[in-house]
């Protein structure tokens, strides 16, 4: 399995390129470029989340504790003494951190249902009608963060099947297909339930036509293909 940096460096790496990509045939503005960038980079990291161990669960607990614990502390500080908002602060980071976790971790197993297809494919379509539905981003844009953040993911889980490839002896290690998954048995009606909150995110999805019908117009990359290319090169190679 890959570690931590190969994950992170690599989502990074991929979705920064295809961002760019997009972002240089004017598909995407400014803002839009970072956000794209910064979804693929953590949807790399984001099958992990099943993991006790692994740094991301760890990092974003952490964050969220902290969260928690500053909303407690902003709703009740008109109402405590210091002493007490400083206890509150202390006990809501403590709860999130180590009785929420301890419980979050009891019940995921790594490379469980967290770790496949349909579930990231889940989280990439949910973060799409999020955008477009109740943020009310534009559609292109709400269309492309859902999708970088399902291929960040399925660059982690590629990854992951490519390290359970023992190469110098092209043998498949124990790991091999624990990681792209799109069904476990023993966790079917979990995968039931993903697959039926699918379905209804499919349902409910924003138009996908009108941004396909822009992915297909040329005239975009055709400005891509003017600017490919230095201008020193361009004289160059001619």
């Amino acid at each position: 399995m890959a570690n931590f940096n190969t994950h992170l460096n690599v989502a990074f790496m991929v979705s920064g390129t295809l961002s760019l990509t997009v972002y240089k045939a004017g598909l995407i503005d400014d803002s839009g470029f970072l956000m794209c960038v910064a979804l693929g980079t953590i949807g790399g990291l984001l099958p992990d989340l099943d993991s006790d161990n692994s740094t991301p669960i760890k990092l974003g607990f952490n964050i969220t504790s902290f969260i928690f614990a500053f909303g407690l502390v902003m709703h009740w500080r008109s109402e405590l003494s210091l002493l007490a908002l400083i206890a509150l602060w202390l006990a809501g980071y403590g709860f999130m951190r180590y009785v929420v976790f301890s419980i979050f971790t009891n019940m995921t197993v790594h490379r469980g249902v967290i770790h496949s297809v349909p579930y990231m494919a889940t989280l990439g379509l949910g973060l799409t009608y999020l955008s477009y539905s109740i943020l009310n981003l534009p559609l292109t844009a709400s269309w492309f963060y859902g999708l970088f953040l399902f291929g960040g993911a399925m660059v982690h889980l590629a990854l992951d099947e490519l390290y359970s490839v023992n190469l110098m002896g092209m043998k498949m290690k124990r790991s091999s297909g624990t990681a792209m998954k799109f069904y476990q048995h023993k966790d079917k009606w979990w995968y039931l339930l993903l697959y039926v909150v699918l379905a209804l995110l499919v349902f409910f999805a924003p138009p996908f036509d009108t941004f396909w019908q822009q992915l297909r117009d040329p005239a975009p990359w055709a400005q891509l293909k003017v600017g490919l290319l230095p201008e020193m090169i361009k004289n160059w190679l001619n």
